[in-house]
């Protein structure tokens, strides 16, 4: 019991002690937290003080800068109101001088007028003493020139129903001579280079001595195999090639100067490079004639006539290619045929196919329009259209309007100026006998022939020529050309005669 009593006032004790130990700690904490509270209210005073001073200088620098600012401003705005007052003043001053300047040309314009009124009265006397001296007053000197006029007008009327009688008298002839020309073409001899031949380029004299080959080995191989003559002649650095098929004469091309370039040549790769070309010629034959069809607008022609009219591309008529004037002809007579209410693809198709017999006339008898029909018939071309080939060169009924619409796209292709070849030389120098013709004329100005010499168009001086002269010197020279040139056709004299008014604002 005692021993009980004795643990519970040492526990006791314990206890107490421990309180007041806590208590003194707890005091000597609370105090420095006091202190450090005070120390941090201290320096936030203190910052505060600085933040607010310098907000107080940055105020004043902004406060600085704003007058400085401020003062530049009303500098700039004291130059630009003395600028403004200078530039009202310069106003004034111009106003005053174009007020000056408006009075002068009033004066100046009274005067003008003045002298327009003496210079008229004296055109009038003049005029009474011409009428006076002549005997006859101006309007019988009208009634006389119209007379003259209308007399020569009456003659150039007669001149031209000759002229066209001439015309229709010489269809005939003029019929007959194209089927000369185009025969001859047909069967022309070497000497036609232009249309039978090509030309090859050789890189140097030696290499004719390789064409030929020992005793003519290898030029014979190659005229056998690819069916044309070659002609080596006292031309440097270049050979012949001769034939009146088209087709074979490009082969040969071809292969020779594949040959050429190759420097291989012997029978045995003559034979081998003559077959690879002709694959290739034909290649470009099938492509050309899908592209002819495709650019004339025709669709649905047979495999068999599109490599037909590819072989067009290598032959030539008058030096026009006749691909080209195929496509030209489709394309004329599906505008005309628009036009006059015809079937349009008739016409083009028509159009396209009506010279395709030239590409193997050299190889069947009869005529280019008959033997195309009869091609175009068997790989069932439409009726219509092979009435329009075989007629357009009226060698059979035309029976429909497409087929006379054909004939006459095919002349207009053939007819249009630059179509068929003329001389360059000769070409130019009739286009500046033309330019120098009008130009020899007094009160000309300029002269231009145009539209590869059909027209001239002159530019005459309005001050020496008036509108009357005018007419009569697109007379004169049209006169003048008819009786010292020659020319295909005819030729357009139009003159120009133009007033300008220039004046310049200040």
């Amino acid at each position: 019991m005692n021993d009980t009593v004795r643990i519970l006032i040492e526990i006791g004790g314990a206890a107490v002690l421990a309180v007041i130990v806590g208590f003194f700690i707890g005091k000597i904490r609370t105090k420095e937290i006091t202190q450090k509270s005070e120390q941090l209210i201290q320096e936030s005073k203190e910052a505060a003080r600085d933040i607010e001073l310098r907000a107080r200088d940055a105020a004043l620098k902004i406060k600085q800068e704003a007058e400085v600012e401020i003062s530049h401003r009303r500098t700039e705005l004291a130059h630009e109101e003395d600028r403004i007052q200078n530039r009202r003043t310069s106003l004034d001053q111009r106003y005053e001088r174009i007020e000056q300047r408006e009075l002068n040309l009033n004066k100046r314009q009274s005067a003008v007028d003045k002298r327009m009124n003496e210079i008229e009265a004296l055109y009038q006397q003049e005029i009474e003493k011409l009428q006076q001296l002549s005997g006859v007053s101006s309007d019988q000197a009208k009634q006389m020139l119209l007379q003259e006029v209308e007399k020569e007008s009456r003659g150039d009327m007669a001149r031209i129903y000759r002229q066209i009688e001439a015309e229709a008298r010489a269809e005939g002839d003029k019929r007959a001579r194209e089927i000369i020309t185009e025969s001859i073409q047909r069967v022309a001899s070497d000497q036609v280079a232009q249309i039978t031949s090509s030309t090859v380029s050789l890189p140097n004299e030696e290499m004719k001595g390789r064409i030929v080959g020992r005793n003519g080995r290898n030029i014979r191989a190659f005229e056998q195999a690819a069916g044309v003559d070659v002609i080596v002649d006292d031309t440097p650095e270049a050979v012949t090639i001769s034939c009146f098929d088209p087709t074979r004469r490009e082969i040969a091309r071809r292969s020779l100067q594949r040959l050429i370039d190759d420097g291989r040549i012997h029978p045995a790769h003559i034979e081998k490079i003559l077959a690879e070309e002709k694959k290739e010629v034909e290649k470009i034959i099938e492509a050309a004639g899908e592209e002819a069809a495709f650019d004339a607008g025709v669709g649905g022609l047979p495999p068999q006539v599109l490599t037909m009219l590819g072989r067009l591309k290598f032959r030539t008529s008058f030096g026009q290619n006749q691909l080209s004037h195929s496509v030209e002809t489709a394309r004329i007579a599906a505008l005309l045929a628009s036009e006059l209410g015809g079937d349009v693809e008739v016409a083009k198709a028509a159009g396209l196919l009506h010279d395709i017999g030239k590409a193997m006339d050299h190889n069947v008898e009869g005529t280019h329009a008959l033997i195309g029909a009869e091609f175009c018939k068997r790989n069932r071309v439409s009726d219509a259209v092979v009435n329009a080939i075989a007629s357009h060169h009226h060698e059979t009924e035309q029976q429909t309007l497409e087929a006379v619409i054909c004939e006459a796209a095919d002349a207009i292709s053939g007819a249009r100026p630059g179509a068929r070849r003329e001389n360059l030389e000769q070409y130019i120098m009739r286009l500046k006998a033309l330019e120098e013709m009008a130009n020899s004329y007094e009160g000309v100005s300029q002269a231009y022939a145009i539209q590869a010499g059909r027209e001239v168009r002159i530019i005459v001086e309005p001050e020496k020529i008036d509108d009357l002269a005018a007419t009569r010197l697109a007379r004169d020279i049209a006169k003048n050309i008819e009786e010292t040139m020659q020319y295909p056709g005819q030729i357009r004299v139009t003159v120009i005669r133009e007033m300008r008014a220039v004046d310049f604002a200040k």
